[in-house]
């Protein structure tokens, strides 16, 4: 089954951190540039950042530039969010998705994607 799969959500307090991993099955991950996207409740899902093929380009969107690092390993098919000094305002259900074309900065929701996961839910309250 062709499909990715994002862990590593859960509850933290406010200047705590998360790392979520967004990993492939059925397909090689390095065919792929990856974005992170995520939804707060009532509102849309909007780009958080993306990362090259080969991991060498990586944008960010401004609300969580100095906070948030992506990375990826190809070797395990897997790519990784790692989210520090988090905020209430982080708060929701976040998704990976696999895409080619990269491009000078991520794309939005409506970009065709050739895969999502279903996503991970953060949140951030104390």
């Amino acid at each position: 089954q062709l499909q990715l799969v994002e862990s590593g959500g859960g509850l933290v307090q406010p200047g705590g951190s998360l790392r979520l991993s967004c990993a492939a099955s059925g397909f090689t991950l390095d065919a792929y540039a990856i974005s992170w996207f995520r939804q707060a409740p009532g509102k849309e899902r909007d780009g958080v950042s993306c990362i090259s093929r080969a991991g060498g380009r990586t944008n960010y969107a401004d609300s969580v530039k100095g906070r948030f690092t992506i990375s990826r390993d190809n070797a395990k098919n897997t790519a990784y969010l790692q989210m520090n000094s988090l905020k209430p305002e982080d708060t929701g259900v976040y998704y990976c998705a696999a895409f080619v074309g990269y491009g000078s900065s991520c794309p939005d929701a409506s970009y065709v994607m050739d895969y999502w996961g279903k996503g991970t839910l953060v949140t951030v309250s104390s």
